[in-house]
């Protein structure tokens, strides 16, 4: 992994991070040079560079480079600030939104990016007939049929028609999965466009090396000015600790993923930065509640009370979380503080595996296979979930499949029981509660399959509801009945952690987990 990053940063056997003909001694009177490729080592590979295909963070934290929404995030929270739109406006029934493109945009290709662009993309998501539809989870989960029409008014207004006011609708435009894609590049290469992804962003892409790398080049006309980087090298090492050694022995620049043990010795190692990204995360177990034993609640709730949350912490995350209790993060506008979590009691859930008359059967519990910032390492967490499970009788088998098979198959329904996790998209509770847990995402991002009548009808309510206060109680009351439910035993919400070299300037971690790195330099 590490000999591929070298050459694929170009560096003629030098290490990835100091490319050739970029540094300079100093002797001959030569001025030493900044360094202008950031190789960055992350976890696991991209599973598709098409954002409207993808949901997993480790595709959309490289697209977010290539392509944009019309709308963006400031650089360190969910503000919403102008991107492809310049400005927009909101009709008084908040049923029409106009937005106005920012002019001269050009796609990596060379073709203007315009309303009707616009148009065809959204176009691509909602219509099943379109020869490039895109089988699209986050607009399902956003906006369902909200939309009922997008129009070009002109080369560079265009209009969004709604059926239904939705409180959020901003918040979900400026997600990265909404990014405009080029319509000649979805034209030329169709199914492949996830290959041969262009957008109009900082950086265009150049190559991809399944399971080793990928690699983007500046984009020296881009509307928000040249990125300071010449190049950015996304690399893949799945070992932590290998991780870890390659910066410290400078073959790569910047790391994510860094284990939570390994937090406080770079913290005081004073020849690294580390960068602690804003909580913003759930880690959860979550049940297929469509098979038994997990389709009777009182299964579910066993295992809420076998779980030993605080000792998970201690043995996996380093006190660099805390343990959760409903399915967001307390920094969530409406959370509901006054849930009191499943106590920590083998004896009642040894009670309640008995009173639901559990046959025996052994149940099949997925593993994630990749490190997330909520689940660092989903095997040995699996393994001492399934000791506690064990112990009130329930019986399990751990698998592990390929990242993107695990996606898939979790979806699908085949896992009974499964380690997953979400990282907010845009700051609002319907991010996580109606994404996660409304009957509408079934076999989609609600990969419990949970259904429940009460909770669908608070949660399109809210979405509707234009008054903060009102909007807020209608969230509680539903978290209240998704607790009493247990769809899924939400674990953990954690502190993740990126470490890089003193010399990178202009980087900061975004609570949603991709980093645009327009503003990323290296200090001489």
């Amino acid at each position: 992994m590490l000999a591929a990053a070298i050459a694929l940063a170009g560096c003629g056997g030098k290490p990835a991070s100091s490319p050739a003909g970029e540094t300079t001694s100093g002797e001959g009177g030569k001025e030493q040079k900044a360094q202008t490729v950031l190789v960055y080592a992350r976890g696991g590979d991209s599973v598709s560079l098409d954002p409207a295909t993808v949901t997993d963070g480790e595709s959309l934290r490289v697209t977010k480079n290539i392509l944009e929404p019309l709308l963006q995030y400031a650089p360190d929270s969910f503000e919403v600030r102008p991107a492809l739109a310049e400005r927009w406006e909101v009709s008084d029934d908040g049923l029409v939104y106009t937005f106005y493109l920012r002019k001269g945009v050009k796609f990596h290709d060379g073709t203007d990016f315009n309303a009707d662009a616009v148009v065809y993309n959204f176009k691509r998501w909602t219509n099943p007939n379109d020869p490039h539809y895109a089988e699209f989870e986050y607009y399902r989960s956003q906006f369902g049929d909200l939309i009922e029409d997008v129009v070009a008014i002109d080369d560079h207004t265009v209009q969004f028609r709604l059926k239904e006011r939705q409180a959020p609708f901003l918040q979900n435009i400026a997600m990265d999965p909404f990014a405009i894609a080029s319509p000649a590049a979805l034209e030329k290469y169709g199914a492949d466009f996830g290959r041969h992804p262009v957008g109009t962003g900082p950086f265009v892409f150049k190559e991809w090396k399944p399971k080793q790398s990928i690699t983007l080049e500046r984009n020296p006309d881009y509307w928000g000015g040249a990125p300071k980087l010449e190049r950015i090298v996304f690399t893949v090492i799945e070992d932590n600790s290998a991780r870890l050694q390659a910066l410290k022995s400078g073959d790569v620049d910047l790391i994510d993923g860094v284990l939570p043990s390994d937090v406080k010795t770079l913290k005081a190692d004073g020849r690294f930065q580390v960068w602690d990204r804003p909580p913003n995360n759930v880690g959860y177990l979550g049940f297929n509640t469509k098979k038994a034993p997990f389709d009777d609640p009182r299964v579910r709730q066993a295992v809420a009370h076998a779980i030993d949350k605080p000792a998970l912490i201690a043995a996996f995350y380093s006190d660099q979380a805390e343990p959760a209790k409903n399915p967001m993060p307390p920094t969530i506008a409406s959370y509901n503080d006054a849930i009191e979590d499943y106590p920590f009691d083998l004896e009642k859930a040894k009670s309640l595996i008995q009173a639901s008359g559990y046959d025996g059967r052994e149940v099949l519990f997925y593993a994630m296979p990749v490190y997330r910032p909520y689940m660092p390492n989903g095997p040995k967490i699996a393994e001492a979930i399934q000791a506690n499970l064990s112990a009130i009788g329930l019986k399990s088998k751990i698998v592990s499949p390929e990242w993107a098979v695990y996606l898939d198959e979790t979806k699908q329904g085949k896992a009974d029981l499964f380690l997953l996790g979400w990282i907010g998209d845009n700051g609002d509770p319907d991010n996580y509660l109606y994404v996660l847990l409304d009957k509408d995402n079934a076999g989609g991002s609600n990969r419990t399959f949970y259904d429940n009548e009460d909770v669908h009808r608070l949660l399109t309510q809210a979405q509707k509801e234009l008054d903060p206060d009102k909007r807020a109680a209608l969230y509680r009351e539903a978290q209240e009945i998704i607790h009493r439910d247990v769809p899924m035993v939400p674990l953990v919400h954690s502190i993740s952690s990126l470490a890089g070299k003193p010399t990178i300037k202009g980087f900061t971690p975004h609570p949603g987990g991709s980093d645009k790195l327009t503003d990323v330099y290296f200090e001489k």
